[in-house]
């Protein structure tokens, strides 16, 4: 299949030049810039993103130009084409005007194939701190704004480009044409990358993996573990055995609910209670980064037991997804480390399991483009995001029972009266937190000390950027008070109005 490699350099965009490129219908894989896989036929193209870094800082990430550049289409985004026209002896320094956020085209050469159909005043994001003052000879400027001259070139007999703007981000309003231009127009690709490829290349790669091997899977409800239950069980069939654990962090009635959505689709599914286990380990545990990895822990340690019931199995079956993987180590780049996810980073020595993970590779949208070519039904593919630990991360400080059925109440509250409105579907997540302090209230004109919850709805596309929901305030005022009114123990609501970034979509 026809592809493009990006060479992630750290930039928190890389994985959304690879969605925009994907959107194409084109496959692209991310390798760090100094892992660079062999360059086959197949690959058609390379992409070098941007960094956080400078090209002139003496740690500069340095690719290996020399292998690419002229043999393959290359284009050099950000710090790529910094760095692209440093090498070849231009000059790059850091910038003496501001060069962040939105700016438009003033010049644009659209007999330059990157640039076809572009139009002039087409608005882009800037996002550097240097800026490329001099382009080296055999550089054409094919593209500039106001205050950045060189903001795009070409070098004169090759189809190597550069851009000092974000092409992969909604504000740069021709973006996808740029990409376009460059995947399909100047790489050649076709585009044929479809969920049905996917589902047809996985199916058999799982079926080449596993071979007649047993696979134990741990299933959520959630879209992540269905999808990957569903190409597992296309793969193997029977082979598959999958257990859903109530670890008592659950959804209220979730672990019924559950049971009963999977009865339909031929999944050999086991459910196991060992929510007591979850309780005692996080009993005084009040840090976010050690209830995850107790929780974690745990998870592995009940599917290591329940495992061992199943004779001769070899594999454990995970819906790890991309945003779990970024966000949780630098695996595909020098990126920072946001916070550790229960499914990502391999098994203990002790659990003899390999490690089977069908959606590594795919982001949330393309996760449920997936599960829809599979007939999953929509229950289940339109279910929101929710957290592998589960409410342990929406109580703020030590779970304990009571806390969790609190917090079951409220939760249920929410989102009962977002589908009753018809709001569950506009909105991508959603959930409510429990706050570790009391508030002073008055009911019956009485004077109460009780707990204060916060409600948390966002908009987003993959989890990797996300915008509260601008929910209806009559809508807003009617969910607090049937909060207030219907779980005991709770005296005051508010709504979360933080975008991502700054904060994340969950508050632990």
């Amino acid at each position: 299949m026809d592809t493009i490699i990006i060479l992630d350099f750290g930039s928190q965009y890389t994985q959304l030049i690879a969605r925009k490129v994907r959107e194409l219908n084109v496959y692209c894989e991310i390798h760090p810039f100094n892992k660079v896989p062999v360059l086959g036929d197949d690959v058609k193209g390379v992409i070098f993103s941007g960094s956080p870094y400078s090209c002139n800082a003496a740690d500069a990430p340095v690719p290996p130009i020399e292998g690419i550049k002229g043999r393959l289409p290359l284009l050099g985004v950000c710090y790529g084409a910094q760095y692209l026209a440093k090498w070849g002896g231009g000059r790059v320094q850091k910038s003496q005007t501001r060069e962040y956020g939105r700016a438009n085209l003033q010049f644009v050469d659209n007999e330059c194939p990157l640039m076809k159909d572009v139009p002039m005043q087409s608005q882009v994001w800037m996002s550097h701190g240097d800026t490329i003052e001099q382009l080296p000879d055999g550089y054409r400027v094919i593209c500039s704004t106001s205050s950045v001259r060189n903001a795009g070139f070409q070098v004169e007999g090759e189809l190597t480009f550069g851009l000092q703007f974000h092409p992969e981000v909604h504000h740069s309003t021709d973006g996808m044409t740029l990409l376009r231009n460059f995947v399909v127009g100047v790489c050649g690709c076709r585009q044929e990358w479809t969920p049905q490829s996917f589902i047809e290349t996985t199916v058999e790669a799982l079926r080449r993996q596993v071979g007649n091997d047993k696979v134990v899977l741990g299933l959520s409800g959630g879209v992540d573990s269905t999808v990957a239950a569903m190409l597992l069980h296309r793969a193997v069939g029977n082979q598959l055995h999958c257990i859903f654990v109530d670890n008592g962090l659950l959804r209220k009635n979730e672990f019924n609910d559950v049971l009963e959505s999977y009865k339909d689709m031929g999944l050999n599914v086991k459910g196991v209670d060992a929510s007591q286990r979850f309780y005692e380990v996080l009993s005084g545990v009040t840090d976010p980064e050690r209830k995850r990895k107790a929780i974690g822990k745990t998870f592995v340690e009940v599917f290591d037991a329940e495992a061992k019931t199943i004779v001769d199995a070899k594999w454990l079956g995970q819906g790890t997804i991309y945003p779990d993987v970024i966000e949780s180590s630098s695996v595909k780049g020098p990126s920072q480390t946001i916070k550790s996810h229960h499914n990502v980073g391999g098994l203990p020595d002790y659990m003899k399991l390999g490690l089977v993970e069908p959606l590594r590779s795919l982001f949330k949208d393309e996760v449920r483009r997936v599960g829809r070519q599979l007939g999953i039904k929509d229950t289940l593919i339109g279910r929101h995001p929710f957290p592998g630990p589960g409410l342990a991360i929406r109580i703020l400080g030590e779970v304990t029972p009571e806390k969790v059925r609190v917090l079951q109440e409220v939760d249920d509250i929410f989102i009962t009266s977002l589908r009753k409105h018809g709001l569950y579907d506009k909105v991508w997540q959603a959930g409510a937190v429990l706050l570790p302090i009391q508030s002073v209230g008055v009911m019956g004109d009485e004077r109460t000390y009780e707990r204060v919850v916060a409600l948390r709805a966002v908009e987003s596309v993959d989890g990797m950027t996300a915008d509260w929901c601008h929910l209806p305030y009559d809508f807003l005022a009617q969910v607090s008070n049937d909060i207030i009114n219907c779980v005991k123990g709770v005296n005051r609501v508010c709504y979360d109005i933080s975008s991502k970034p700054p904060a994340t979509i969950e508050w632990e």
